[in-house]
């Protein structure tokens, strides 16, 4: 069934309080500090009526200023937030091209203003700084952040829009086109990559960081010394030449190109706005922003976009299905049922967030010591790369140890099966440690495909059974699928949900059904990819079909990523559970008994792994008359996938629509410009070509039918 449409949005509007604060040797110094009228703690965000409030503060401040009654003006923020930048719930329900032209213009009406006031200027980022945020920051003289403000960016490409309040015309010109298109371009496709205040500084976007206790005083202070001549501002001469500007633009084209192919035009329209911007005054400069800020709104992908980051700023951190009325179980200590590579990592990550003793245990001695052996040097190697302290690593590794003991896991609190995959096995797992462990002990699975229920089937307690899937790497994905079964009861997967916040994943809550949503989906994309090689469907067009999806990598990447021999091995238990959309794939079946390989080169498999041709001489076991091409094969993919999704809706896997697509963006990449998986099949064409209907409404992730 469609999902409701948007409802009507009342902005949530930022105010500005002015502060007059008296500086021997300056005079006086007019604050402003931006913070929401609602008298809320939630970031600052600025719509139609704050950016108002902003423009009479800084008329008020330049009329001041030029009687002589303020020396210098300040901007700074309240809590951890300096400014969010524009208000993006303003932008997803707007529906005429005027009311984004009135935000666009509107935006760089204040920050001209800020920019032509007469007296020394300074943005104080006591917090986060973010797309139009940033954008004010930049029309100041200076700018200052405190040490541990860690958001400072301009995010908007990653959002499918460009700095459109003069990001992409100042900045270049303030620090260089190549840091600025780092910035604009790069940082957003590396998974929207944000600036610390240190490494902001190095790049020029900051002048100074300033202790965390200093506060706007601090800041004043510097602003003194500076305008006083106590302190000097290193800055680039700005005059940076026609090659360079032409190299730092060239240098991003492959990768514009390649995400305009996958459905995602906002990095090539930024690239195009910087580049217009070096032979044009700022006001021309700003117009074409408008311009561009405006196409990319009123557009079905950006509404898909905005509907994406939704669900993954609200949803994720609220997942729907968690026990609101029954809190969880208490997790003092932790088993892992194995000592392999999938154990391992689920042994650091538990030992790590929970704080608890966390013991694996095996069948024999040695598989015991290599896992621990394995934990220790995942350690060793986040210790390494920075991404963990040395004192909190001698923290860490008395809580890990290893047994062969079964008995040894019978104080537990929680016990985490991460055995073969087979039901056989995990049912044998679940009754040996029935017997050891009490009855309050959480059992959890981590199976990626399997029946909890049927593994909790013939225990004592079933209820305290639970799946617990976490994707591999481990300590890498932010998804964990929470899989109720049959008879698990409230407590039981509200400790489930728990245990997943603690460690910081993103939960969604599914019911026990095959594959339950990301590998039934997953797979059976693959599935259609093997399927038409096995039609005839050369390689070449089945690797260049799915391009326009814009995922993370090709279907034979990810094959070899996920193991040719793990995936056929799903694929055959999904067409066991599921019927035969799942298709048979003999070609498979010979890549794992042959041991070969998808793609060319060693090592693991990345997305610009060559594909092996050769491969398919595997394949061809159904040859049609006249096999799917590219295009054909995409087809096929979205009308696979439009029915699996209805299925999986209508078979209430999920609660609803929403918890697919955060599944998909989580858990298998989906590109968050697509809007998650079923806004893609909405404005393709395959949802309603398959069920009859949309997914969603329009103007929920998509233009309204009225838009203009």
């Amino acid at each position: 069934m469609p999902a409701a449409s948007t409802a009507p949005y009342a902005e949530r509007v930022t105010g500005v309080h002015p502060t007059d604060v008296e500086v021997p040797g300056l005079g006086t110094v007019l604050v402003l500090t931006l913070a929401p009228e609602d008298g809320s703690e939630r970031p600052c965000t600025l719509g139609p009526a704050g950016l108002a409030n902003v423009a009479r503060a800084v008329a008020d401040a330049g009329a001041r200023a030029a009687s002589s009654e303020v020396a210098a003006v300040v901007l700074t923020g309240t809590g951890r937030t300096f400014l969010a930048g524009a208000d993006l719930h303003l932008i997803r329900s707007a529906d005429h091209a005027a009311q984004v032209r009135e935000l666009a213009e509107g935006g760089h009406e204040v920050v001209a203003a800020i920019a032509d006031l007469p007296v020394p200027t300074l943005a104080h980022l006591n917090g986060s700084a973010l797309g139009g945020g940033l954008e004010l920051a930049l029309a100041c003289d200076y700018r200052t952040a405190v040490a541990g403000v860690r958001a400072i960016g301009l995010p908007e490409t990653y959002l499918g829009l460009l700095p459109g309040w003069g990001g992409c015309t100042t900045l270049p010109r303030l620090v260089g086109p190549d840091t600025a298109l780092t910035v604009i371009v790069d940082n957003p496709a590396r998974n929207n990559r944000l600036l610390a205040a240190a490494t902001a500084q190095e790049a020029g976007l900051v002048d100074a960081v300033l202790d965390v206790d200093g506060g706007p005083a601090a800041a004043v202070d510097w602003l003194r010394r500076v305008v006083t001549g106590e302190v000097a501002v290193e800055r680039s001469s700005g005059d940076f030449t026609d090659e360079e500007w032409l190299a730092a633009v060239e240098a991003r084209h492959p990768l514009a190109e390649a995400k305009a192919a996958g459905g995602a035009p906002a990095p090539a329209r930024a690239l195009k706005t910087v580049a217009a911007s070096r032979t044009r005054t700022r006001a021309e400069s700003f117009a074409v922003e408008d311009d561009a800020l405006v196409d990319l709104v009123m557009t079905d992908q950006l509404r898909a976009g905005l509907y994406a980051f939704d669900l993954l700023t609200r949803r994720a951190k609220r997942p729907a299905g968690r026990p609101v009325d029954v809190g969880p179980r208490e997790i003092g200590s932790v088993g892992v049922a194995g000592a392999g590579l999938m154990a391992g990592q689920l042994a650091l990550l538990l030992a790590r967030s929970l704080r608890v003793p966390v013991t694996m245990r095996d069948l024999d001695d040695e598989r015991a010591e290599r896992g621990l052996a394995a934990v220790h040097a995942q350690i060793d190697h986040a210790v390494t790369r920075g991404q963990l302290r040395p004192a909190e690593a001698e923290q860490l590794r008395p809580l890990l140890r290893v047994t062969t003991q079964l008995a040894d896991l019978a104080g537990t609190d929680l016990v985490v099966e991460a055995v073969f995959e087979e039901p056989a096995v995990k049912q044998q797992v679940f009754a040996e440690l029935e017997q050891v462990v009490g009855p309050q002990t959480v059992l959890a699975t981590n199976t990626s495909a399997l029946s909890v229920s049927d593994m909790a089937e013939h225990l004592a307690h079933p209820e305290r059974v639970v799946g617990l899937h976490f994707f591999n790497p481990v300590a890498q994905m932010p998804l964990v699928e929470v899989v109720r079964a049959a008879r698990t009861d409230d407590e039981t997967y509200a400790t489930a949900f728990a245990v997943a916040e603690a460690c910081r994943k993103s939960a969604v809550a599914v019911a026990d059904a095959p594959g339950f949503v990301v590998n039934r989906l997953l797979v059976r994309l693959l599935g259609e990819v093997l399927g038409a090689l096995e039609e005839g469907t050369t390689v070449a067009d089945a690797d260049a079909a799915l391009v326009p999806m814009g995922l993370p990598m090709g279907p034979f990447q990810l094959l070899q990523l996920v193991g040719p021999a793990v995936a056929e091995h799903v694929l055959v238990t999904l067409r066991e559970n599921l019927g035969e959309r799942y298709p048979d794939s003999p070609g498979l079946a010979r890549v794992v008994a042959e041991c070969r390989s998808f793609v060319l080169g060693e090592g693991r498999p990345s997305a610009t792994s060559p594909v092996d041709p050769a491969v398919a001489e595997l394949f061809g076991s159904r040859p049609l008359a006249e096999p799917r091409d590219a295009a054909g094969l995409l087809a096929r993919v979205q009308k696979a996938l439009a029915e699996e999704t209805s299925l999986l809706l209508g078979e209430g896997v999920v609660g609803d629509v929403g918890d697919v697509d955060l599944a998909m963006m989580l858990g298998a990449g989906w590109p968050l410009h697509l809007g998650g998986l079923s806004p893609y099949l909405d404005r393709t064409g395959a949802a309603e070509d398959v069920t009859g209907s949309r997914f969603h409404e329009p103007g929920v992730a998509s233009l309204p039918v009225d838009a203009t």
